[in-house]
């Protein structure tokens, strides 16, 4: 299978992985060979009930066996989508109260972008340094990594950025500016937190100019941060939210969300401002309503609280660990050099647990299990992290 993976499907770098799978459940993936592999990755946060989960499953089932796709998004009332807006709306704070499904996180974000110039009449967007909104043409513009823009150019262009967590930056934001976007807690970059109210007073500085703040919750979202959307660990609510990833519960998806005023824009003037043949997918909103369900209504969110401080202690206590970023369950051990890092991710597959790196950050370990993983399974898979680093010293 690995020679027919590199012979007929595209790669994304030079060296990938390459482990064949067989099967996956809960917490582990296995392999052709029957070996079992703990996920310290969950798909890159997208797993947010692990593998396989009943619930998940069942939903998916239940649904193939209705309908799949019948009619473009928007213009047949679909179960499954629109119990899923519902639930979403019922789950967030006013005015966030209409959700537009699409396919993707970054496709979610092109529909965030196109909305935030409707509703404002402008073209200025002001994007944090060292974000990663995706890779369609408008994420990319997004991004200030000119290493990745430069063979693509020319973007989208009238993007402006400035650093996350500097007040002083704010100063940028104007009347020009349709809207600020940023990542409740960048992900590339490191796992880093907005300090001292950071998100607070870059909504305020929005609304003292008439700009919408977009917050991109793609990795933070969906119970990851013990909330079940980041923004709520910091006070500040959004004029757009937009989610993926772990929403959909292992299948694709994308979502943002605004005011019905807001969303109302996107209908007329042009008429389908936005449009999307499988947005809404029955049988994908069916998954993303069940993850979300199981997420609410159980005690994840709160354990993922728990479970984050098991691994920051038993992570810590490492010399070759400076720092444990994140918050819940994304989290990112900071080795002392990006070469401690490359060994313990290559090293940690041969041992049987999954690991990656972040983008802008080489000394980073990405640790964003499923939120099902088990306290005993994040020991085992610390142990074997302590145990590489280790043989290091």
């Amino acid at each position: 299978m690995k020679d027919l993976f590199f012979k007929y499907q595209a790669q994304t770098s030079p060296f990938p992985l390459g482990m064949e799978v067989s099967h996956a459940k809960g917490s582990y993936i296995y392999d052709t060979n029957n070996n079992a592999h703990l996920d310290f990755v969950a798909g890159v946060s997208a797993c947010t009930l692990g593998h396989c989960h009943p619930k998940v499953i069942e939903a998916i089932k239940q649904q193939a066996d209705q309908y799949l796709h019948v009619m473009v998004y928007g213009e047949y009332a679909q179960g499954p989508a629109v119990d899923l807006c519902q639930f979403i709306a019922d789950h967030l704070p006013d005015p966030l109260e209409q959700t537009y499904l699409v396919n993707s996180g970054t496709e979610a974000i092109e529909g965030a972008l196109k909305l935030a110039r409707r509703v404002t009449g402008r073209s200025q967007i002001i994007a944090m340094k060292n974000a990663y909104h995706g890779n369609t043409m408008g994420s990319l513009s997004l991004m200030n990594y000119e290493e990745r823009k430069a063979p693509f150019r020319p973007l989208i262009p009238d993007v402006h950025h400035i650093n996350f967590n500097s007040e002083t930056d704010l100063d940028f934001i104007t009347k020009k500016t349709a809207a600020v976007i940023a990542e409740t807690i960048q992900g590339g970059a490191g796992f880093i937190e907005p300090t001292n109210n950071y998100l607070t007073k870059l909504k305020a500085k929005c609304q003292s100019v008439g700009a919408l703040l977009i917050l991109d919750e793609i990795q933070p979202g969906i119970g990851r941060t013990g909330k079940l959307f980041g923004f709520e660990n910091y006070n500040v609510i959004p004029d757009i939210v937009v989610t993926g990833k772990g929403l959909g519960g292992g299948l694709p998806i994308g979502a943002f969300t605004a005011s019905k005023k807001h969303m109302s824009l996107l209908q007329d003037n042009p008429k389908m401002g936005h449009i999307t043949t499988f947005g809404g997918n029955p049988l994908i909103a069916a998954s993303a309503l069940a993850t979300l369900q199981e997420v609410v209504n159980s005690n994840l969110m709160q354990e993922t609280l728990e479970k984050e401080k098991l691994v920051k202690d038993l992570l810590l206590q490492h010399p070759l660990i400076k720092e444990v970023r994140g918050r819940g369950l994304m989290l990112a051990a900071i080795t002392k050099s990006a070469e401690v890092t490359n060994h313990v991710v290559l090293e940690a597959q041969k041992q049987g647990l999954i690991l990656f790196w972040l983008l802008f950050e080489p000394k980073a370990i990405r640790i964003t299990p499923p939120l099902t993983i088990s306290k005993d399974e994040l020991k085992k898979g610390c142990g074997i992290i302590i145990d590489i680093l280790n043989k290091l010293l």
